[in-house]
């Protein structure tokens, strides 16, 4: 008797298995179907009421595309002066120290090591895809790529450096003349001629084409069927298209998301009630290899990262930032979707400075 209700208990457990099983199959199947087709025929997303998203897409081209010859040589100029430590105080510290393109032009680091050792104040931000944003630093201090240029030179924290003073000490090299002269026409080096080196160069620095991307192209089973789910979830009962979304998953807007802690945020600009602990919404392209992440580089563990968003609301806490039930299969599935977005950094050679 008992061999017989073991034996009865197993085909039933058996038959819910396989009926799971063939249940989900059958979705995997239908989610495929459907996002299969062009994204303006996807299902519309789980957003709030106000949200005015936009659906994702392929990977954006940085807009430096010109009929005017110079624009290579701003390039190849700024890429120069991105990689000199010469630009510092004390000659040590380039652009390039905090933004690796190994390391998908971030550093990898929690927070970044600056002038004579001093440690930043946030983790160091990628610059791929940089030129989409419409505002820069986690706290959008700066509205430009050829303003921002002037914060960490001039930081005593971080390069250490002076702006105004920078053009005598470039002249010192004689290399450089030639690099300024097939740039603008002619060798004067100034600050503002300096920034816009830099800034035309930090433009041309893109992400790689993702998994995503070959999806959207037609290759319809490049995606896992997890990758596929998380896409899915991502799109839905995750919320993340609140505040991520179109081609380059960001809406260029500032959010409290609850990780603010102690930093005021967007607050310390506009000094608006409103707007204490809000940081720039980042792009989450390449999100897998930019770890650590959080504007204090203390999160390492993303699905940690997601148990918190999906945990209780803290105070302030954007209210696009929902609370919703995942599984550990949604979870799963949502970090896979984040590693399909991903791709590591387009290959890089480092230039040669002028001598």
């Amino acid at each position: 008797m008992r061999t017989i209700l073991i034996c009865t208990c197993t085909v039933i457990i058996l038959c819910i298995l396989v009926s799971f099983t063939r249940q989900k199959a059958n979705h995997d199947t239908d989610l495929r179907k459907i996002y299969s087709q062009s994204p303006e025929h996807w299902p519309r997303p789980l957003v709030a009421p106000g949200v005015k998203w936009e659906e994702l897409g392929f990977l954006m081209v940085h807009p430096l595309f010109s009929n005017k010859d110079s624009v290579p040589h701003l390039v190849a100029l700024g890429k120069v002066l991105f990689f000199d430590p010469r630009i510092s105080g004390s000659g040590t510290i380039s652009c390039a120290s905090c933004h690796q393109p190994k390391e998908s032009w971030a550093d990898g680091m929690e927070k970044s090591v600056g002038h004579n050792g001093t440690v930043t104040k946030r983790n160091t931000q990628s610059l791929q895809n940089v030129w989409f944003y419409k505002r820069l630093f986690w706290d959008g201090r700066s509205s430009s790529l050829e303003d921002q240029v002037f914060s960490p030179i001039n930081s005593e924290s971080e390069m250490h450096g002076d702006m105004p003073g920078l053009p005598h000490k470039l002249e010192k090299i004689p290399g450089y003349a030639a690099l300024f002269d097939s740039a603008f026409g002619d060798a004067k080096i100034t600050p503002d001629r300096i920034a816009s080196a830099l800034a035309t160069f930090q433009r041309s620095i893109s992400s790689n084409p993702s998994a995503f991307d070959s999806f959207l192209l037609g290759y319809t089973d490049i995606l896992t069927e997890s990758e596929l789910r998380g896409l899915h979830v991502f799109r839905t009962k995750a919320g993340c298209m609140n505040c991520h979304y179109g081609p380059m998953f960001t809406d260029n807007q500032f959010h409290n998301n609850g990780f603010a802690g102690d930093d005021k945020g967007l607050y310390n600009q506009t000094h608006k009630v409103e707007d204490i602990g809000k940081f720039r919404t980042p792009s989450l392209r390449d999100v897998t290899f930019t770890g650590p992440w959080m504007h204090d580089g203390m999160q390492k563990n993303p699905i940690r990262i997601i148990d918190k968003y999906i945990g209780p609301a803290t105070p302030r806490r954007d209210p696009l930032i929902r609370t919703y039930r995942l599984s550990d299969m949604d979870k799963e599935d949502l970090y896979n979707f984040l590693r399909a977005i991903s791709s590591p950094p387009i290959s890089f050679e480092i230039p040669q400075l002028p001598q």
